[in-house]
């Protein structure tokens, strides 16, 4: 394995990695702009009002977008990785 089939292999892995990372992220972003407005908005300040809601979120969306991301890591695995560790 020469390095540029080594550079390719780290593109494509950071590349699926931000992919399976990026609803997750999204979310708690939004989540995070939406209850700090709201805590602007009324002077707020309790720290389990962000807390709570943005890991329940994520967990929802972590729940429905866990068939994608076990088929993504597993393509990945079977596709490219496999593959250059038979030799080929």
């Amino acid at each position: 394995m020469d390095e540029n089939m080594l550079f390719d292999m780290v593109r494509q892995s950071l590349w699926v990695a931000v992919r399976m990372s990026a609803p997750l992220l999204a979310v708690a972003l939004i989540t995070g702009v939406v209850i700090g407005l709201f805590q602007a908005l009324t002077s707020v300040q309790e720290m389990t009002l962000t807390f709570v809601p943005k890991v329940a979120l994520m967990l929802g969306v972590f729940w429905v977008t866990m068939s994608f991301m076990t088929t993504t890591l597993a393509s990945l695995f079977s596709d490219r990785i496999l593959p250059l560790v038979a030799g080929g």
